[in-house]
């Protein structure tokens, strides 16, 4: 016989996985409520914000248990997981299963990793694509491809070692005007501004912004509001970056 004990655990794992992939906080709540509900608990009770979740399940007979998950990262875009699990989820609902079971799903899901060539790749066409988009030449877009390389790199190597998302968002802002700057220092047929546009994209936190104004027009104020002033200092970080290289190369006469 299942118990809460044996879901609690799984269902953590699986909202942490569904916030880091870019999913709502009613979103998080609704699909583990009816998870709950599906395997057979009798009161269920999830509270989600970007930093956390609070499970607290019911069982006939088990009486209610309680799990607190501390979020540390949250914010992704992985949609394909995002599909995924929500396809998990649904297959759950309609046909409840064990917890190992569950647990076994889930990590096939969970171990599958966008692979590093094809992030690559999609930097460069983002960052190129812009660069035409917003007016800019041939030369522009390869060397906004070439930067976007350069911000793939530092989403690699810099973001694990820094102790938190605006001071990478910053530093990689930073050193990539920078990298612009010289680029247009040493060619100066290149349209900084254009190049700059291109790059901006893949750092700007849009996606997290447009959560944040989903959770509050749903209802979750806590949430949205949190969202909403992460996405506004991770904007700000990344403006005074670009703003910083300029004026720095600035002095050299850019």
């Amino acid at each position: 016989m299942q118990t809460s004990k044996d879901y609690l655990h799984v269902f953590l794992d699986m909202g942490d996985a569904l916030l880091n992939s870019g999913a709502e906080i009613f979103r998080v709540e609704d699909t583990l409520n009816r998870m709950g509900y599906a395997c057979g608990a009798t009161h269920m009770n999830v509270f989600v914000i970007t930093s956390s979740i609070v499970i607290t399940m019911e069982f006939p007979g088990d009486g209610a248990r309680t799990q607190t998950r501390r979020i540390h990262e949250c914010g992704g875009n992985d949609f394909t997981k995002l599909e995924h699990l929500n396809d998990l989820s649904r297959r759950f609902c309609c046909h409840p299963v064990s917890a190992a079971e569950l647990r076994n799903e889930f990590e096939k899901i969970n171990a599958n990793r966008p692979k590093p060539l094809w992030k690559l790749l999609g930097s460069v066409l983002a960052a190129c694509s812009f660069a035409l988009f917003y007016g800019g030449t041939i030369p522009d877009a390869i060397t906004a491809g070439v930067a976007a390389i350069l911000i793939w790199s530092l989403q690699k190597y810099l973001r694990p070692v820094c102790m938190n998302e605006v001071t990478f968002q910053f530093a990689a802002s930073f050193l990539t005007g920078c990298a612009i700057c010289g680029f247009t220092l040493l060619c100066p047929f290149l349209h900084m501004d254009k190049i700059m546009i291109g790059d901006i994209m893949l750092l700007i936190p849009g996606l997290m912004s447009t959560n944040a104004i989903r959770d509050v027009l749903i209802g979750d104020t806590l949430s949205g509001i949190i969202r909403l002033i992460a996405a506004l200092l991770l904007a700000a970080a990344l403006a005074l970056g670009f703003m910083g290289a300029i004026i720095l190369f600035g002095r050299f006469g850019l």
